[in-house]
């Protein structure tokens, strides 16, 4: 009782407190209105109960408002009188330049000062004898339109760009370049000005100038050597490997490729603190002091328990691939499903839906829509392409190891014979060509060329270089162990106790 209602009451539950009465509260006239007629209202809906006793009393009540409003107001053609100030005709001017006149009248105020009387219009206007521009290309092939609208004649921005044109493709100038435009003095001003200089950074190795000699405009080509000799960043990995990284002078995007490239080799968290990666990437460094960083060439790992760990960035076609230093490649998981459906039918012996006789059903039969994409089961080279009597439009890909895939029933095939593809490549399209009662996918497996099921094994794929690949490679390793450290720094003091806190 104390808690929720004190001493003298009990949470409400009687009507007398303890020794007192209970005192009531006194009504305003507005409740005592309420309670003595209900049903009235001060402002009833004219929408509802029309003609009823206080509907009416609501509309006199309207009328009566309106009535008022009418007699209050001051009229809607009787003008209303004000002062107006006056000034001297000394002050006079001066008002006239600063207040905000309409604009239909001409006026110029608002922004600025009107001009008063003690101005007075030239007759001609000085003009600088050159102007200096700095302007951002949009894009190669816009070089004429921006060079006319800082003021260049458009023959004379055809000339410059005809010029540049003969020294590089205009559309490998890339947006956002630079142009530093000086334009010179014009003989008459209804005349655009001479183009009197142009210079901007075309590419990295490369500086075009735009100079106005006595016969017109030439173009002088400026070359910025560029030293293309890799970066390489050896350190201990420490608490983080990234962070270690990023300390030593790696860029993050280099960073994180090293650890995609050895995550397929090693267990990136049992990589010990006492490992040391060696990193190296490309890099280009002008003449001028810019510096571009390239791809990631080369990823080391040894010691701290993970041995040793060499993987070389290799590109073959297109494609590019991870080997060690003995030219082994990247292992492949198990095969992937060739089409996404579900299996209407496994291998074994089956009866025929067509043919109605019992006989060895060598694949599985995938129920997929008419026209979803196949993918290659793994890579490998395409043996065969085209029509294989009840299978209609059929693809045979053999994969290392001694096994192949096969892919029948397609409504269209997407490759051809000899053909290398990759796993997850689009081979053809799903369809009821052959021997089918619908669209689905005869997908087969096979081991030295034996048909098997597919559901029975996963193998997978190790690339291996040989040949003249392989000794290509082993050069390329070579002259990436040759290139000498840079970029490291020593470590600090302050660097162990950070690599401490990590």
């Amino acid at each position: 009782m104390r808690s929720e209602s004190g001493f003298e009451q009990a949470g409400g539950t009687t009507s007398l407190s303890f020794g007192h009465p209970v005192v009531t509260p006194r009504l305003t006239l507005t409740e005592r209105l309420r309670e003595k007629y209900p049903d009235f209202e001060l402002i009833p809906d004219l929408g509802s109960r029309i003609g009823s006793r206080e509907w009416f009393r609501g509309a006199a009540t309207c009328a009566g408002l309106c009535a008022g409003v009418a007699l209050l107001s001051p009229g809607f053609e009787r003008p209303i009188y004000g002062s107006i100030p006056t000034a001297k005709a000394a002050g006079a001017d001066l008002m006239r330049a600063q207040a905000i006149a309409p604009l239909d009248k001409g006026a110029a105020t608002g922004a600025r000062l009107g001009a008063t009387r003690l101005v007075a219009n030239l007759t001609d206007t000085p003009e600088r004898p050159i102007i200096q521009h700095s302007v951002t290309l949009g894009s190669g092939g816009a070089l004429q339109a921006v060079l006319a609208r800082t003021g260049v004649g458009k023959g004379e921005a055809a000339r410059a760009a005809d010029l540049i044109a003969g020294a590089m493709a205009l559309g490998d100038l890339k947006s956002g370049t630079q142009l530093d435009v000086t334009l010179g003095r014009r003989v008459d001003k209804a005349q655009p000005r001479p183009l009197e200089k142009l210079a901007f950074r075309a590419r990295f190795d490369l500086s075009l100038e735009l100079i106005r000699t006595p016969t017109g405009l030439a173009l002088n080509e400026i070359p910025i050597a560029v030293d293309h000799t890799p970066l390489r960043i050896r350190g201990r990995v420490g608490g983080s490997l990234y962070r270690s990284a990023r300390a030593a002078g790696v860029p993050a995007r280099a960073v994180e490729a090293y650890i995609r490239s050895i995550a397929t080799r090693t267990s990136v968290g049992r990589i010990g603190s006492d490992a040391e990666f060696d990193i190296i990437v490309e890099q280009a460094r002008a003449a001028t002091g810019e510096v571009q960083m390239g791809n990631l060439l080369y990823a080391g790992l040894a010691g701290g328990g993970s041995g040793k760990l060499q993987l070389v960035r290799w590109e073959e076609d297109g494609k590019v691939s991870w080997y060690d230093g003995s030219g082994k490649g990247e292992r492949k998981g198990q095969m992937a499903m060739p089409a996404s459906g579900r299996i209407s039918s496994g291998f074994g012996l089956r009866r025929h839906p067509v043919l109605r006789f019992t006989r060895m059903h060598k694949g599985l039969d995938i129920a997929a829509g008419y026209g979803a994409p196949i993918r290659a089961a793994n890579d490998g080279t395409i043996a065969f392409a085209g029509r294989n009597g009840g299978y209609g439009n059929f693809v045979r890909i053999n994969h290392s190891g001694g096994m192949g895939t096969g892919y029948g029933h397609m409504s269209r095939i997407a490759v051809r014979s000899g053909q290398r593809v990759s796993r997850g490549q689009v081979i053809g399209y799903v369809g009821s060509t052959g021997i089918s009662t619908g669209p689905h996918l005869h997908y087969e497996l096979y081991r030295n060329g034996v048909a098997i099921n597919p559901r029975s094994v996963s193998f997978s794929v190790v690339q291996q270089l040989d040949g003249n690949d392989l000794r290509a490679f082993k050069s390329k390793l070579a002259r990436l162990m040759a290139v000498p450290v840079g970029g490291t720094r020593k470590a600090s003091a302050e660097d162990d106790a950070d690599s401490a806190a990590d």
